[in-house]
Order: structure tokens, then C-alpha cells, then sequence
């Protein structure tokens, strides 16, 4: 079945290598809009890097991307310019307090300082911060940290949200606040593109998979239907199956450096 020439983002045949070896090896996947949409699989899969090309922060050796309409990385500036990310590695500015982070990354976006100190106490209640607007990055904890770059992500109001492993760090009470946050976004429509090693996170907020292993595509499908296809129910079970017991048939039990 052919892409919707329309939806958020579209990748055919990506391909890209480092040092000769293949980090994305022909990959093709398309977002629905207002889906979640979640990539999965092992370290060193090529998560990261499909997602850095299809940002346009590396250049693939071939294929194509269009993001939200754009062609990347042509164009990836101004795809950009309509999407927001959460990267791996937290990179706030230590020198700022919460709220000016936000401040001075709205203005990357050329967004007027007004609008931006008036999306800024949302944006803080959100990741569970209200009180935290002055506190220095410093003073913030991991998870605090963490849930800033959440709320960094939509100082912009993008309509394509890119989030690499976004909960990383995160205690169980924030990573249900971040969840409650999320299904809210895509109810208001609002698109998602998830990375996770979390298997009950990719459980409860996507509505669609793909599992990556050496660059490829090994398996794709909604959560239930992966569940279902791999281990159909049967009543002499100990225990139900899921989407982890999935994973790890699909992509093996050792351990990746």
C-alpha cells in the first residue's frame, strides 16, 4: 500500500553507513497523522540515526524523506521549524533557569518573547514543573531535567512531535504524567514518533509499531496484533503474553554492546 502523500513523514529506502558499515539499511515507513507511531529495537538498531536523518541532522547515502511536506534534508530547516524533539542526551543550558530555557528556545523558533512567556506556565505545568520556573538546570534532578526537555519540545506548538527515548530516567509517577500528557497531545491531533526501551510505554501509547534490527524492519503492526500474531493465547500459559516477550523473540535474548 502506497503513503499517504500527505502524512507527517515518509521515508522509502533510507539507507546510510558509517566506516562502511550499514547503520540503516533500506528502511521505508510512513506516520499516520495523529498516530503515535513507535521504532523499536536493540541498541545499535539505527533508531537514532533514521531519526537523525529524517530530521535532517545527517544525510543519508540514499533514499528519500518528506517531513510534514518537506524534502530532507533539503529542506529540513523549515520541516523543523514545525516539529518538536526531545533528543537521547539532555542538552539544556545550565546557565538558565527553567523558564528561560524555554524563552530562548521559542526565540530559536523566531517566536515573539510575548508569546512564549505566555505559553511558558502550560508548557511548565505539563511536565509537572510549575513550581520549578525559576529554579536553576542545576537544581533540577535527572527526571526533572528530563520532563523539561518534554515541555522544551512543544514551546514551538508543533504539529509532528520526534521523541528519543523520552522517559529515560524517569520514576514511574513521572512517567505516568508524561504518558497523560502525551494521549493528550494526540487526542488535540497532534503526531508522534517514539523511540523506547520501554515495552509497556510502547504498550500504552502507540497505536502502531516498527521493530528495527540491523538497519531493517523485522516486524511491524499494533501492539495487540504483534502480541496476538506471536503468541496466540492458549489456556495452559502461566501468565499472559507481551509486547516484551515479542520483542525479545524477534530480536534475541543477548545482550548488545
Amino acid at each position: 500500500m502506497e503513503a499517504d502523500p500527505n502524512a507527517p513523514l515518509i521515508v522509502e529506502q533510507l539507507v546510510k553507513t558509517y566506516e562502511g558499515k550499514p547503520a540503516v539499511a533500506g528502511l521505508s515507513f510512513a506516520l499516520r497523522r495523529g498516530e503515535c507511531l513507535g521504532l523499536l529495537g536493540p541498541n545499535g538498531a539505527g533508531k537514532t540515526t533514521t531519526l537523525r536523518c529524517c530530521l535532517g541532522l545527517a544525510r543519508p547515502d540514499s533514499g528519500t524523506i518528506r517531513l510534514l511536506g518537506e524534502p530532507v534534508p533539503e529542506r529540513g530547516r523549515e520541516a523543523r521549524a514545525r516539529t518538536g524533539v526531545v533528543p537521547q542526551f539532555d542538552n539544556l543550558d545550565p546557565d538558565f533557569t527553567a523558564a528561560e530555557n524555554l524563552l530562548v528556545y521559542g526565540r530559536y523558533f523566531g517566536l515573539p518573547a510575548a508569546t512564549i512567556h505566555a505559553r511558558i506556565p502550560a508548557l511548565l505545568d505539563f511536565a509537572g514543573l510549575s513550581s520549578r520556573e525559576k529554579s536553576s538546570i542545576r537544581a533540577l534532578s535527572g527526571g526533572m531535567k528530563r520532563r523539561l526537555m518534554l515541555a522544551r519540545a512543544l514551546v514551538n506548538d508543533p504539529e509532528l512531535l520526534v521523541l528519543d527515548e523520552p522517559t529515560t530516567g524517569l520514576d514511574p509517577q513521572a512517567r505516568r504524567l508524561i504518558w497523560d500528557g502525551l494521549r493528550k497531545l494526540l487526542a488535540e491531533g497532534k503526531t508522534i514518533l517514539l523511540t523506547t526501551h520501554y515495552m509497556d510505554e510502547a504498550e500504552h501509547l502507540c497505536d502502531r509499531l516498527v521493530i528495527v534490527d540491523s538497519g531493517r524492519i523485522i516486524e511491524e503492526g499494533s501492539p495487540r496484533a504483534l502480541i496476538d500474531a506471536h503468541f496466540p493465547v492458549s489456556p495452559s500459559a502461566l501468565r499472559p503474553a507481551n509486547l516484551e516477550d515479542v520483542f525479545l523473540k524477534l530480536t534475541g535474548h543477548e545482550l548488545r554492546d
